[in-house]
């Protein structure tokens, strides 16, 4: 199982010298537009189900490739048609779980990779893919991306992106105040403080989906403990009940004493926190690279907010042991074939037919960083952009997401007692206690 810290200094710079190369609930989309297009003579026409995370509301640009993605597909098969379910994040992997119970997937979906694979793969759910890996050229995959979604050495899933989770700020808000980017911790309090004393909310949370308060977490463990803290506590090689995990949990709760996050955070999902940011009623929003295009791309937010957004990495703990070039990250969603799909054949071919259409058209229509190795030399790209990729270039380390990380049963204990943690309704210390607990009752 693919649990270690990702390691991603050299696979980050071969991957982000190609792109600077010459740079200075659910919502149903039903069937696709050309789902009556007939069918060539003598081929059978087929329906293929897709299940996808990106509603065109909050993630229209997203939305919008995997709609031309489709639409070309179905232009070279007319006798495939593809017909999509979409749901958002937390209710896409509600319903994932939902439709394994009954062996009802749908022919093509989306998957998080290591721990959450876990138990697809052992319950026989998803196809093995390394033919279409072969069939793709592995050369073509940034190192590292198709391990991320390997167990015992099969590939079970095709990366689309890789992410890293910088905080996000709002500039004018910051030299309304007279604030400088925090390097240090405790210049980051100093923010916070001089933000909530003046009535403006410092940091907007919504950690009612709890992997959003993870960050928090993790990075104050890495910070504090050093970059392979959380991994190792995981895998078991050192308890979660180590001092620094101790002391990053006991940091949480001083921020949340501070009055560092939006009210009722606990209450309020990652896009409607988000809402704060975007409509400039919260300074700083720490979330992953998947977030650009609102601050890059998307024309549906305003340009004056756009060009008022600038980023920081999360700062250092004086006397800790992380590395300020040390990320919360990882490869992002990727693509999985059901085992038992009637399509299987077709399924296999979309996905490659996916993944390569992704990588082309992600960067430029979307801000995404692909986990396909793409030629953007003749390619303008926003600023920002440009320096997340050159701060990518300097990563000494990406550590993978805790939660997915873990076995989906240990995952859930991790989130409950984040929720739990930043409400104040348990101990730094009983936080650990019981986490150290559900790890090792898997041993």
């Amino acid at each position: 199982m693919y649990k270690k810290t990702l390691s991603f200094g050299i696979m980050l710079v071969l991957v982000v010298s190609l792109f600077l190369a010459g740079c200075g609930a659910g919502e149903n989309a039903g069937e696709s537009a050309d789902s009556e297009a007939s069918s060539e003579p003598g081929e059978e026409a087929k329906t293929m189900k897709l299940m996808h995370l990106w509603p065109a509301g909050s993630s229209k640009q997203h939305n919008e490739i995997v709609s031309n993605i489709i639409e070309e597909y179905e232009a070279e098969h007319p006798n495939v048609s593809i017909e999509t379910e979409i749901l958002e994040n937390e209710q896409y992997k509600e319903k994932l779980k939902v439709l394994s119970a009954s062996n009802e997937l749908p022919d093509v979906g989306m998957t998080w990779a290591a721990g959450f694979l876990e138990p697809y793969v052992d319950g026989n759910m998803f196809a093995p893919l390394d033919d279409v890996v072969e069939n793709i050229g592995q050369d073509q995959f940034v190192p590292g991306t198709t391990e991320a979604y390997a167990v015992d050495g099969t590939t079970y899933g095709l990366p689309l992106e890789l992410n890293i989770t910088p905080v996000y700020y709002n500039k004018k808000i910051f030299e309304e105040y007279d604030l400088d980017v925090p390097e240090t911790y405790d210049q980051l309090k100093d923010v916070i403080q001089t933000l909530a004393d003046n009535g403006v909310t410092p940091v907007t949370l919504g950690n009612k989906d709890r992997w959003t308060g993870s960050m928090w977490y993790m990075y104050l463990a890495d910070r504090i403990g050093g970059p392979e803290t959380i991994t190792n506590a995981i895998n078991r090689t050192i308890s979660f009940e180590d001092p620094a995990l101790i002391e990053a949990a006991e940091e949480i709760q001083n921020l949340v004493d501070m009055g560092a996050f939006v009210k009722g955070f606990n209450g309020l999902s990652n896009d409607e926190a988000k809402g704060y940011f975007l409509n400039e009623q919260a300074a700083m929003y720490l979330m992953a690279t998947w977030e650009l295009p609102n601050f890059t791309t998307n024309e549906d937010v305003p340009q004056e907010f756009r060009d008022s957004v600038g980023f920081f990495k999360f700062p250092i703990v004086e006397g800790g042991k992380g590395d300020i070039d040390s990320y919360v990250g990882g490869p992002g969603v990727g693509l999985f074939v059901a085992e038992n799909s009637p399509v299987k054949e077709e399924a296999k071919d979309f996905v490659s037919f996916f993944v390569e259409k992704w990588g082309e058209q992600s960067v430029t229509k979307a801000g995404v960083i692909p986990a396909t190795k793409v030629d953007t030399s003749n390619t303008d790209l926003p600023q920002m952009y440009i320096d997340i990729l050159n701060e990518l270039n300097n990563a000494t380390n990406i550590t993978l997401y805790a939660d997915v990380q873990m076995s989906p049963s240990a995952a859930q204990v991790h989130l409950d007692m984040i929720q739990s943690l930043f409400g104040k309704e348990t101990t730094p210390e009983d936080f650990a206690k019981v986490q150290e607990q559900a790890l090792d009752e898997e041993q």
